[in-house]
This record gives C-alpha cells, structure tokens and sequence, in this order.
C-alpha cells in the first residue's frame, strides 16, 4: 500500500465505506501524500503531457481568441485575465507572450490564477512572475473576467452509481476480505434515472458549481471563458481513469501516486453557465476548433523558420484519432456579445442540459 492507501484504509475501518468523491479528493489533494499536493505531474518526465506543453500554437490560439473576445466587448479595462488549474504555467506564458502586441490588453489584465497546489504555485511564479493566487473561483474580482480552463474540469471528483434490479446504488470505496482497496455499491436510492442494469451514470457537482461561480462574474460584468477537456455531451458509463508514468493505471491502486480523471460531461456546466446568467457553446471537438483559428497556418509557418516539431504537433493536437476530436472547447459568454472565435450559441431547441439528473449530488438539474 501506499503511504495514502493507508490513512485511507485506516479511514474505511472506522467510518465505513468511503463516497468516490471523497477518495478522488484525498488521492489528489491530501496535504502530505496529495497527487498534485506533491509533485509535477507534467511532461515528459511526468505521468502525462498538456496540449499547451506539446506546443506554443496551443496557447498561443487560445490567448488570441480570448484577445478577441475582449476586444468584441469593448476591451474593458481593467480586466481579469484567469486560468482555473495553470498547471506549470505554461498556458498563460504562451497566452501573455501572444497578446503583448494586441492594444491595451496586457496593460489592462490582472492575471489570476486559481491554484490549490502550494508546489504548483511555486512553479508558477518562478515562470511568469508575480501573479494573483487564488484558492477558488468564488475568490474571482469583481470585475470583467477573461477566463481559461485547460483539463481542469476532468480532475474533479465525481460520484458515480449503478442500476441493479433494485434501483440505483452508490459506487463506494471500500476493503474487500485481503484489506485491500475495492469498489462496492451502497444501498439502493430512489433516483429519477432510466437505464438498464449494470449501467453506471457519473456526476461532478463541483464542476457545476464552479461553472456558475465563472458565468455570474460573466453574466454581472462582462466577458468569457473558454473550456478544454476531454469529454462529452450528456455522456453515460464509467469513465474514471487513473495515469501514472504515462500509463494507464487501476484508479485504486497507487492513491497518491497517480492522477485520477473522468470525463467531462459538457451539458450541465452548459446548463450551469446559462441559469447563471450568460450563454453558452456546445462543445466543438479540439481539432476543427483549432484548425478554424489558424492553427494549421501557424504550424507552416513555425516549420519555415525551423521548427522540427511543428507538424507532428500539429498532427497530435487535431487529428481525429489524437486529440483531436475526444477533447472538446466550449465557450461561455455576456449576453449581448459575439461569442469567442469559433463557437456558436447554443441552440435552444437542444435545451440547455438533459432531462435527467446523473448522479446523487445533482449534476445538471432537469430543466
């Protein structure tokens, strides 16, 4: 076991069976044995890589289409430029350095990054200097806000239950007859859910949550945001996952020591950021998103000035079978504005979220 499989253990014995959720929080957050309380997870010599650390055109497109946001709105100022989850920074360096030359952009921007890492904010600072730390999104100005969220929204905890002939019931961690870590199902709950048996449904409340904490500030004074993550529309089934050495994992074999994610379900944070106040995207897939902001001009030319890597960049951030359709962008956006570069508005006649609530906890209530 590891050293957090332990305490968690320990936990178990005491207090029971242990909601997924809360095992995804401890495994990636635990003060002493967290997964990012610990650690750079980025990179090459990490258990993953980012689009923004396979090339600079990734936040280099997504600096310019915030840009331009702003600047469809008046280029207010000041401003709050924001990431949710910067990682080692690397996004909002490529951000910063595309936008130097767009008017009054960078004078008017304070740039605030909401990061719970205390390793992870050391890092960031030493990249871009002096920055705003924030604990939450709830601690976000009052002020127009410019917002980013790079995989950010699949590393939340999420609850997941399971139809069995008696109804819906709570996937759970808990010890199997060896003391090690098992999943198990709790009691059956009444839930207003369909599907057959076996089929497991996922939630992300807090996901939710902060989505509408960003689309108030939005909705209230002004400005935008633009999600990328890996994921879908009203999506069903088990996706927890965990990485380590870029490898995958069994999510409950190394807490601590390996990152967990889930896939993100892009309609209640749609739905969210619409009750809140502002509109909404549907998710565009990462490639043809990309591809319509320029990314493919942008790889030609970094190519002519001798860039090697370029086209296998290129290749790896927007083909289909790459990254290129499993992730998804999805903008939010003030009312009476254009949407940011290469989104569309939501169609109403898709509602804003499913009928269905997924999970206990409520993502997405029914509209």
């Amino acid at each position: 076991m590891t050293p957090l499989a332990r305490i968690i253990a320990a936990r178990i014995r005491a207090e029971g069976p242990m909601a997924l959720d809360e095992y995804m929080r401890l495994c990636l957050m635990h003060p002493q044995h967290g997964y990012y309380s610990t650690r750079d997870p980025f990179g090459a010599q990490g258990d993953f890589t980012t689009a923004p650390e396979i090339s600079q055109m990734f936040g280099e497109l997504v600096g310019l289409a915030i840009a331009q946001a702003w600047l469809d709105q008046g280029a207010p100022a000041p401003f709050t430029l924001a990431e949710l989850g910067p990682g080692r920074g690397t996004l909002m360096a490529d951000v910063l350095r595309a936008t130097a030359r767009v008017p009054g952009f960078r004078q008017a921007a304070t740039v605030a990054l909401v990061e719970a890492s205390p390793h992870l904010r050391l890092v960031q600072r030493q990249r871009l200097g002096e920055v705003l730390h924030l604990d939450s999104a709830a601690d976000l100005p009052q002020a127009p806000l410019f917002l980013i969220a790079n995989e950010f929204f699949d590393a939340l905890p999420i609850r997941q239950v399971q139809r069995t002939a008696q109804g819906w019931a709570e996937r759970m961690v808990t010890l199997d007859a060896a003391g090690a870590l098992a999943l198990a199902l709790g009691a059956p709950q009444p839930l207003p859910l369909d599907g057959p048996e076996g089929e497991i449904r996922e939630s992300c409340p807090e996901g939710a949550a902060i989505t509408a904490t960003v689309a108030g500030r939005i909705a209230s004074h002004g400005g935008a945001a633009i999600v990328i993550d890996y994921g879908t529309w009203d999506g069903r089934g088990d996706s927890l996952q965990a990485l380590r050495a870029h490898a995958y994992d069994d999510p409950l074999a190394h807490p601590g020591e390996a990152d967990l994610t889930a896939h993100v379900d892009f309609a209640p944070l749609a739905a969210a950021a619409i009750r809140a106040g502002a509109l909404a995207s549907p998710p565009e897939p990462q490639g043809p998103w990309l591809q319509a902001l320029g990314i493919e001009a942008r790889a030609a030319r970094l190519a002519a000035a001798g860039d090697t890597g370029a086209a296998e960049a290129l290749d790896r951030l927007t083909a289909p079978a790459r990254m290129g359709h499993l992730f998804k962008a999805m903008a939010v956006w003030a009312k009476d504005s254009p949407p940011p570069p290469g989104f569309r508005p939501l169609p109403l006649r898709d509602g804003p979220a499913p009928q269905h609530r997924s999970g206990p906890g409520g993502a997405g209530p029914a509209t």
